[in-house]
């Protein structure tokens, strides 16, 4: 009897031994907002991380380990800064993905910086993100700054002539929710309205929470506006457009700022004969010329496959490239020290036009991704399809008024 005990114990050593050694996990944070107001397009910009991770993972890993993700509940700031803190202490994270919001980026971002771990934003415009001189803080995503000047190259290059007007004869009125992102890029297409002699009627902020805007519809009908710039989520982009169809305001043009332009949700819920002809600036969406954004249809594809619809929003396309640059870059880095992390991400190197979105990956100052990019867009037929620049245009742009 004990010598079949011992031979019983030999050969399970000997199987130990033999048997391929099982991946260990390295675990990154999450943070997002996945509940409250902003969940929709929190929720959209994890799918891009979760998707890059899926794919990281089949290839063999990071380091030859799988990358697993600890989720943070973003709520809203208090809460992204509870949620950083347990990610960094208890779930002990080797750096953290997020997260949207500019606000509440902002705010996590302090909680890492202080522990010296790595933040890695992928969705995040407003400037005090990476205008702070942080050191753990690397956003891969492009600015508000990028889409501040994009709208008005927007309105010079194609909003004036396809109205048959000089963009100086246009009235523009600028509106923006009031928080950091909003505040951000109101600034930027004020002060680049200014340089390319727009002439800027009205600046007004309101709180994303609002749920009337009449007032403020009115006020630019008073004013005549002919251009108005919204910078948005979507609860308000859907109201501004609603009440703005209700009040037979019809401006030459309206150009969104953001995600709240740029989701299918918006399209459905205002009706396909309000938003047709609607302009935006956002991240690289689906209906663009796909020699310009390299991977993007195999990314729709594997989206389709694990959530059973179609994208809802370029954010999960912008997490995706963000969030996969930086773990096959660690990839050939050693070891997840922060330390180790930040070197290796300093020397990331992707040129532009080699990525889904089209945009490269390369940190310049205060750890922003230079070479990240947005484009113009339009709802024609239901559908945003890409306007600008022409390099990436699916279609041109359409002015019905």
């Amino acid at each position: 009897m004990r010598f079949v005990h011992y031979l019983k114990a030999t050969v399970a050593a000997a199987t130990l031994l033999t048997a391929p050694a099982a991946m260990a996990d390295v675990q990154f944070g999450a943070l997002y907002p996945f509940s409250g107001q902003l969940a929709l397009l929190g929720e959209e910009s994890f799918r891009g991380l979760e998707i890059a991770v899926d794919e990281i993972n089949a290839a063999g890993g990071v380091q030859g380990e799988t990358v697993v993700l600890a989720r943070g509940d973003a709520v809203d700031n208090n809460q992204a800064i509870g949620e950083a803190r347990r990610l960094i202490s208890r779930e002990e994270v080797v750096a953290i993905f997020g997260t949207y919001s500019s606000s509440r980026s902002i705010a996590a971002s302090q909680v890492a910086e202080l522990a010296g771990i790595p933040y890695f934003e992928l969705g995040a415009v407003a400037d005090e993100v990476t205008g702070r001189g942080f050191e753990n803080l690397y956003r891969t995503n492009p600015t508000a700054e990028d889409m501040g000047k994009m709208i008005v190259d927007m309105i010079v290059d194609v909003v004036a002539p396809g109205v048959g007007r000089e963009p100086g004869d246009l009235k523009i009125g600028i509106i923006h929710e009031d928080s950091s992102y909003g505040t951000s890029v109101a600034q930027h297409q004020q002060n680049y309205g200014e340089e390319a002699g727009l002439n800027i009627v009205t600046t007004q902020a309101y709180p994303a929470s609002t749920v009337d805007m009449s007032s403020l519809v009115l006020d630019l009908k008073q004013r005549g506006v002919d251009v108005v710039l919204q910078t948005s989520y979507q609860n308000d982009s859907v109201l501004f457009l609603q009440q703005a169809n209700e009040a037979e305001f019809q401006p030459a043009a309206i150009i969104g700022g953001g995600g709240g332009y740029s989701m299918q949700p918006t399209a459905d819920a205002v009706g396909h004969d309000v938003i047709d002809g609607v302009l935006n600036v956002d991240f690289t969406q689906y209906l663009v010329n796909t020699e310009f954004t390299p991977g993007l249809e195999e990314f729709v594809q594997a989206y389709q496959e694990k959530y059973g619809e179609s994208p809802r929003s370029g954010h999960s396309l912008n997490n995706y490239v963000g969030a996969k640059a930086i773990l096959q870059a660690l990839d050939e880095a050693d070891g997840f020290s922060p330390e180790e992390i930040k070197s290796t991400v300093e020397a990331i190197d992707v040129p532009e036009g080699e990525t889904a979105a089209g945009y490269g990956v390369k940190f310049g100052e205060n750890n922003q991704n230079e070479r990240a990019s947005m484009m113009g867009l339009q709802w024609q037929d239901g559908k945003l399809v890409t306007v600008y620049p022409e390099a990436a245009a699916a279609a041109e742009v359409e002015f019905t008024n």
